[in-house]
């Protein structure tokens, strides 16, 4: 079926694919990883079935688009389409909280996503469900970030957990900082903060971490692969779903729904630092119910 994505781009035009009530039309605005955008077109296209035609739209397309819903790839894309067609519908897939809320607050029913960035109750309880013993969750964040922990902060004491908030101010301040959170912490979780997380610092803090023997947890799986031992994430079937049901309830009712989380979670593991820190990790399906049985239980916020 996604043969149709080459020849479809170039017989494409508005008028061609008009909506009717026997065929919707979806446009797919993609991240420029062809392998990627074709992978979310083909599971998008799957669930939405044979009564919706989804089609790849570049930039200069975008503008001529009218009363069609466009799905975009990214932060990146969904900024493109937003600055090329300010009315019309966009379902925003591979997008954190903190950068999609603000445009749906502003346009709500109208722009939408799927959250790529795991929530922050789910991956503190990832590193419990792999330390059981554990009770205190350390974070580092900067002055702007401090107040993107504060549910986090609320919401743990529910799980029999608290955390500390410690704050880099300057970049000479964070590895002291760091050591000082490692002291206080069963382990470490990262958030997706890039002042604090990226490739200029992450070796730094992996290497201090584990010379302290404490784990760090989060905030992806590029960052497991790094070096962190762990991070709980979507699968891209999982956000396919949620992407396509959204598309049906905007086609049945004229609004999308807000953007949420994925309801469905994985483990990412990296077996050789758990090695190399002796700690015994459970099976991944083991360590997902854990997860999921410690939400539901708690009769908690679920992390969304």
């Amino acid at each position: 079926m996604w043969a149709l994505w080459v020849f479809s781009s170039l017989v494409f035009t508005v008028a061609a694919h008009a909506q009717d009530s026997a065929n919707q039309t979806v446009y797919l605005a993609g991240s420029g990883n062809t392998a990627l955008d074709q992978h979310i077109g083909s599971l998008l296209q799957d669930r939405l079935g044979d009564g919706v035609t989804l089609l790849p739209i570049s930039d200069d397309q975008i503008p001529l688009i009218e009363n069609t819903p466009v799905v975009s790839v990214g932060p990146a894309a969904f900024s493109r389409v937003r600055q090329a067609n300010r009315s019309i519908p966009i379902l925003a897939m591979l997008v954190q909280q903190s950068f999609i809320d603000g445009f749906a607050e502003l346009a709500p029913g109208q722009i939408s996503g799927v959250l790529y960035d795991v929530p922050l109750l789910r991956q503190a309880l990832t590193g419990k469900a792999i330390l059981p013993q554990a009770n205190t969750v350390a974070i580092l964040a900067t002055p702007g970030s401090v107040e993107l922990y504060e549910p986090l902060l609320d919401q743990l004491p529910l799980h029999g957990m608290t955390a500390r908030v410690f704050v880099v101010e300057s970049d000479g301040d964070l590895i002291p900082t760091l050591v000082r959170a490692l002291g206080y912490g069963d382990f470490l979780l990262a958030a997706p903060d890039d002042a604090i997380y990226n490739p200029r610092t992450i070796k730094h803090i992996l290497l201090t971490a584990y010379r302290r023997n404490k784990i760090v947890i989060g905030p992806s799986q590029a960052y497991v692969r790094a070096g962190a031992l762990a991070s709980s994430y979507a699968p891209f079937p999982e956000m396919a779903n949620l992407g396509a049901n959204a598309l049906k309830e905007y086609f049945a009712t004229g609004q999308f729904p807000a953007p949420s989380y994925p309801t469905r979670y994985r483990v990412e593991i990296n077996d050789q630092v758990a090695r190399s820190l002796n700690i015994p990790i459970p099976d991944r399906e083991a360590l997902n119910q854990t997860i999921q049985d410690e939400l539901t239980n708690a009769g908690g916020p679920q992390g969304d």
